[in-house]
């Protein structure tokens, strides 16, 4: 009789586990870690960028919604300058830059690519006297129409903390700071002050890193989140801060624990 009530017993709790397991799968999960429902066009894409070697670089982790003209006119209104392209006169003219501690608002970026393009545009803000430390974002149009019917346009913004040799090729080049979502976070502020953003969500990026290394052996961290920020049209100013759409409950709760384990590995 005992033997057959802790049979009972344990098939109830199996019967308990497989029910368990299938709404947590099946329906809590799924509800709960809808991450591309601001963008779904989104889902799939890669997020990270390549070098010219193939190398893994920078990861995306920054987006913007509008037209070409609504993205240009908003980040010049930020008070970011558009990147000169790379010839002889401008990688000179950056080298003295750096050399020489002089300013050169408008100097060139490396490449790097995403489905195989270089980058659409390139942006920078200066940081001290020369080249040498900046702020800069490369930015691909990777849909044409997203959900709300307006181009997309994806980024990689990091901060130049100095110039050097690369890890991995040995070339000159800038190495990174490695807090990325910083760059982010900035880059969004100075559109927000601007009056330059309506709305603002996140959708899922790389995904947490703690330990990632760019194209150049640079080691970065970030929560793995890409921030999105709906342009203003024909530049007409927002007059209200920027909506924001919230994310899901589980993106949320990963957010929450990831800025506890960040600050407990700085200190």
């Amino acid at each position: 009789m005992a033997r057959r009530s802790r049979l009972r017993s344990g098939l109830a709790v199996a019967a308990a586990l497989v029910v368990g397991y299938g709404l947590l799968a099946y329906v809590v999960l799924p509800w709960a870690w809808t991450h591309y429902e601001h963008q779904s066009g989104l889902a799939g894409l890669p997020m990270v960028t390549r070098t010219a070697q193939d190398i893994p670089g920078d990861p995306l982790n920054v987006g913007l919604v509008g037209s070409q003209e609504d993205l240009v006119r908003a980040m010049h209104t930020a008070g970011w300058s558009p990147a000169d392209p790379i010839t002889l006169r401008t990688s000179l003219e950056i080298a003295g830059s750096v050399v020489l501690d002089r300013p050169y608002r408008d100097a060139p970026v490396s490449p790097l690519f995403y489905h195989s393009r270089r980058g659409d545009l390139a942006y920078e803000k200066e940081v001290g006297l020369s080249a040498d430390r900046r702020h800069h974002v490369r930015f691909w149009k990777s849909l044409d129409s997203g959900r709300e019917g307006r181009p997309v346009w994806l980024g990689s913004v990091t901060f130049d903390r100095g110039s050097g040799l690369s890890r991995y090729t040995g070339q000159i080049t800038h190495h990174i700071a490695p807090n990325i979502d910083a760059e982010r976070d900035g880059l969004l502020a100075d559109l927000i002050l601007a009056r330059m953003i309506t709305t603002t969500y996140a959708v899922s990026g790389v995904g947490p890193t703690l330990y990632g290394h760019n194209g150049e052996g640079d080691r970065y961290f970030t929560d793995g989140e890409l921030r999105m920020g709906a342009l203003v049209v024909a530049g007409q100013r927002a007059e209200q801060p920027p909506a924001e759409l919230p994310s899901p409950p589980l993106a949320s709760m990963k957010n929450a624990i990831w800025a506890g384990a960040t600050r407990a590995h700085a200190e």
